[in-house]
């Protein structure tokens, strides 16, 4: 395309294809109705990625053997929650996306972080494009003192933006947040497919031109997925979510994506007068609270990342007045659910076929692992059968549709995180009770199938 000529292109929302001619289904997402009309127009660039970043030209091609390898420098955001999702740290030169419901404390957390690399003397660079200098100033009074190298910049032009960051070389910058941020080389509206990847696109090369680590907060839609092309995702190098209630004072911050450390970590924070503080024992924060002398309650070991997690399981079933029973749950897969009270049925001859069932997670976080399954069998059968457990009583297992207990990984540390919260018995796949049998106080007991469970328990 001629520079600076313009062209009516149609982009998808779900996963950024793009096309000359509306489709009612993407040929890359396989999504319907998803395709919008935006008029963009194309300059032709010197070069692109680091090498256009620093002004050096064209890349040139590297024999591989000769490429020396470092480990990567990394800056400690001073909360350890957030180190441990990053993998150790802010990597220097990377681009990590944070996303999050509104209000649920994306740019509280990301200003937290610049307090405490300032404080530490590094240069950071905050830049809003939604928020006035003043409202920035009030949310800071309330989280401390900032130091001298903390600047505030509140601008959307990307070009002013590319500019300040060549000009001052800080070591860290804030961007708060993608979806305000408008490109000369697009004509669309800010928040677009376009703008929003041209945007990226020029930030991942400030990145990694500079060495600067750039920290990019992004609007999520309302089935939970950052907004914007799904290419927004893949070229950044870490992905986080904030996830839990606004109106409630836990938050979680999940990592789904990161390429200088493993995913599934998860860092759990408090939301208080002055921000947000971390949670050490996530463990004990999740089961505080839980109800003494209660049916339908037990206690399940999941891992988030390298992390074990004790969750309660709350199961309520009754009987029910309708001709098709309801079933609900929170914090875990509802189909999960059916299956297991399914499996319960034909194997165990437990009828639930016409019984209410309610299953919750408590604590606010979501579990998808299949280790919980053997919980959530405990917890049903105990609101079924309406007998209390022991509160010291904890378990984990994947129950298959035969009605066998199937092994899940990292065994032994799962029964170390139970023994460490003071429970005294944790029933487990049968063949995983040699693991972890070794050493220890905790009794643990290995089941193979439901019934064994049934028999043991009730």
């Amino acid at each position: 395309m001629a520079k600076g000529k313009t062209a009516t292109i149609f982009f998808c929302q779900n996963c950024g294809y793009e096309s000359s001619k509306w489709m009612g289904q993407c040929p890359g997402c396989r999504e319907w109705n998803s395709f919008v009309e935006e008029t963009v127009s194309r300059t032709s660039g010197k070069g692109s990625g680091a090498c256009a970043a620093q002004g050096t030209g064209r890349a040139q091609p590297a024999v591989l053997s000769e490429i020396t390898v470092r480990e990567e420098d990394r800056l400690s955001t001073g909360m350890g929650e957030l180190d441990r999702v990053l993998g150790g740290g802010i990597v220097q030169g990377s681009l990590t996306l944070v996303g999050g419901d509104p209000g649920i404390g994306k740019s509280t957390l990301l200003l937290q972080v610049c307090r405490n690399l300032s404080g530490e003397g590094h240069s950071v660079l905050y830049i809003s494009g939604e928020e006035s200098p003043a409202q920035i100033k009030m949310r800071a009074d309330r989280i401390g003192e900032f130091a001298s190298s903390m600047f505030l910049l509140c601008e959307t032009s990307l070009d002013a933006i590319s500019d300040t960051i060549r000009s001052r070389r800080p070591e860290v910058v804030v961007i708060d947040s993608i979806q305000t941020m408008f490109s000369e080389n697009s004509s669309s509206a800010p928040g677009s497919v376009s703008q929003v990847r041209e945007s990226t696109s020029v930030l991942l090369q400030l990145a990694k031109g500079l060495g600067v680590s750039v920290l990019i907060v992004g609007h999520v839609t309302k089935e939970g997925t950052v907004a914007g092309p799904r290419v927004l995702e893949h070229m950044v190098d870490s992905v986080l979510y904030f996830e839990g209630d606004r109106h409630a004072s836990y938050r979680i911050l999940r990592g789904v994506k990161n390429r200088f450390g493993s995913t599934d970590e998860i860092g759990v924070f408090e939301m208080r007068e002055r921000g947000l503080m971390e949670v050490q024992n996530a463990s004990e924060y999740m089961l505080s609270g839980r109800p003494e002398n209660a049916s339908g309650s037990v206690v399940a070991c999941t891992m988030e990342g390298s992390r074990p997690l004790l969750v309660e399981i709350q199961a309520l079933v009754c009987h029910s007045n309708f001709g098709i029973p309801r079933r609900q749950t929170t914090g875990t897969d509802f189909n999960r659910v059916n299956l297991l009270m399914a499996v319960l049925e034909k194997r165990s001859g437990v009828q639930l076929a016409a019984c209410d069932a309610y299953v919750n997670i408590t604590g606010g976080i979501k579990v998808v692992e299949p280790a919980i399954d053997l919980g959530v069998v405990i917890a049903v059968l105990s609101s079924f059968k309406n007998h209390v457990l022991s509160p010291k009583l904890a378990a984990f297992g994947e129950v298959g549709l035969s009605g066998e207990v199937r092994g899940v990984s990292m065994a032994k540390q799962r029964v170390a995180e139970v023994e460490k919260l003071g429970f005294d018995t944790c029933i487990l796949p049968y063949v995983c009770l040699e693991e972890c049998s070794r050493g220890g106080k905790i009794r643990t007991v290995g089941v193979k199938t439901v019934q064994d469970v049934i028999d043991l328990v009730f």
